[in-house]
């Protein structure tokens, strides 16, 4: 068995979809999807500054577009395969196409609707997130609460996200918990928290019209790193999950109950790469940071399944 990872917001760079669109096929992709999503990916991936592809807006589809791309390099050994599927935030419609209960199209539909509307929830109030390093986690949960916030995010054991709005932030940092950091994120706003009930509508009314089908992977979902049986399930996890916390922590406890045996993060790859092997060490790791690392992943998949006596199904 092995397993995917499809990384968030924040872990976009400036070019990162350069090398992959030297693929005519790959680049043949980009355009259609850029049509479903009406924007320009391939702009955005190639000569977009730091900045625009740090718009909401642009980041979100653009990161599932290039997730996606690895996604149908490794669709042969997806087909035969069990996986498991696993997508951090909007890296979750990713995993969603992965495992089959999204077409790659409609993935990359969904992230730029998501996008827009969650860019457009933030102008609505001034709102921010904070990351809370360290200390014990009911303390910081505790004071978290008492500003007036909310935890969106768990990363990891010391790795929560705090988000609302600036002012409580600031008091916040101003005192915070016992032997804890605050560190201010350079955020559009509260992400996953009530201040984006006008984007999980939207995001609602898009899913709506879309045919979600049964996951052929395992697919664990944020909010509770348990596994996904239904379309329906699915859909309403992915709409959900734009006002509530992300429990990576959850996450990641749930892919190490699978104990796969290669866990390949996909592009942008760092990121979780490095929580997974700090938390999980047990866990073999191999990032995709560019189109060259997928005959390296392949590699280790079919190493992996030869290991444990060939391909098994995944049987959801």
């Amino acid at each position: 068995m092995f397993a995917i990872m499809a990384p968030g917001q924040g872990s976009q760079t400036p070019g990162m979809l350069a090398g992959w669109l030297r693929d005519p096929v790959h680049a043949e992709r980009v355009q259609a999807w850029s049509e479903a999503a009406d924007c320009d990916l391939a702009h955005l991936g190639t000569k977009a500054s730091a900045a625009e592809i740090a718009r909401t807006e642009n980041t979100q589809p653009l990161l599932v577009a290039q997730g996606l791309l690895a996604h149908q390099a490794l669709a042969t050994a997806v087909a035969e395969g069990a996986a498991v599927a696993v997508g951090h935030s909007v890296g979750e419609l990713t995993a969603a196409a992965f495992a089959g209960v999204l077409t790659p199209t409609d993935a990359v539909r969904l992230a730029a609707v998501r996008g827009r509307a969650m860019a457009a929830a933030c102008a609505e109030a001034p709102t921010s997130m904070a990351a809370v390093v360290g200390g014990d986690e009911p303390a910081v949960l505790a004071r978290i609460a008492e500003h007036g916030l909310t935890a969106a995010t768990f990363n990891g054991p010391g790795q929560i996200v705090a988000a609302g709005l600036t002012e409580d932030l600031q008091r916040l940092a101003a005192a915070p918990p016992p032997s804890a950091t605050v560190k201010p994120l350079t955020v559009a706003g509260a992400f996953h928290t009530a201040y984006m009930e006008s984007a999980r509508q939207a995001v609602a009314a898009a899913a709506a019209g879309i045919d979600f089908a049964p996951p052929r992977t395992v697919l664990l979902s944020n909010a509770d790193g348990e596994a996904l049986a239904t379309p329906e399930a699915v859909r309403q996890r992915l709409v959900d999950q734009v006002v509530r916390p992300v429990r990576w922590d959850l996450c990641l406890r749930g892919l190490a109950r699978f104990a796969p045996g290669v866990t390949v993060s996909l592009p942008p790859a760092k990121t979780l790469a490095n929580i997974v092997r700090r938390q999980y060490p047990e866990l073999s790791v191999v990032p995709v940071g560019s189109a060259r690392d997928i005959s390296k992943a392949l590699a280790r998949i079919e190493a992996t399944e030869s290991a444990e006596g060939g391909p098994i199904r995944a049987g959801v």
